[in-house]
């Protein structure tokens, strides 16, 4: 069979997103999507591998999607004006693509996969050279990055779950989490001058 004229495997991937982003990850079948781009679900097969394939191409579109948002956060941006400005493009892509986002995560499940080796340390590496600024050594610049993404992703799932009852503002708590967090890269700064000098 053919593929059909115009369909590729960029229009495949806008109607994932815009299926999971509405329906959820676990509502993206092949059927499902096969029906929301009115084609029968075999010519799928000419773009993907079954569904297996469908959720790794649309988990590595995720991360270079999230890669596009943070690296366009952090130009002209350093220091703590970077960080929050990233922080703020990360939570607001999972909030506004809470099932892409949540496909993200289906790229864990393959490390090895040359497309993941592509993207993955990408997004790390500019974390890292965003930290950098802070003149951090290279293995605490490394803790600080993954201290970052734990408290983004924590965040951020827990808001798609619903996890914060109390009714307040939520940008708030994320600006007051950062502030937070750039305190003790602050203070890790502050104590190396101090032990240099002693």
């Amino acid at each position: 069979m053919s593929p059909r004229a115009g369909l590729d495997l960029n229009t495949i991937l806008a109607a994932a997103t815009e299926i999971v982003d509405t329906d959820g990850v676990y509502s993206l079948t092949l059927a499902t999507l096969a029906k929301k781009l009115k084609i029968r679900p075999p010519s799928l097969y000419n773009h993907v591998d079954g569904l297996q394939g469908l959720q790794k191409a649309l988990a590595i579109y995720g991360l270079e999607e999230l890669y596009k948002v943070l690296s366009h956060a952090a130009i002209g941006r350093s220091k703590d004006d970077a960080v929050h400005a990233m922080s703020k493009a990360y939570i607001n892509f999972a909030r506004v693509h809470p099932g892409l986002y949540e496909a993200t995560l289906w790229a864990n499940t393959d490390l090895s996969s040359t497309e993941f080796q592509s993207i993955g340390p990408k997004i790390v590496d500019l974390v890292i050279r965003v930290l950098n600024a802070y003149e951090l050594e290279d293995e605490e610049s490394v803790h600080a990055a993954r201290g970052l993404r734990s408290i983004l992703h924590g965040f951020a799932s827990l808001e798609q779950k619903k996890g914060f009852g109390i009714p307040l503002d939520l940008d708030v708590s994320i600006r007051l989490l950062i502030d937070t967090f750039l305190a003790g890269i602050h203070k890790m700064k502050s104590q190396k001058i101090e032990n240099h000098n002693k």
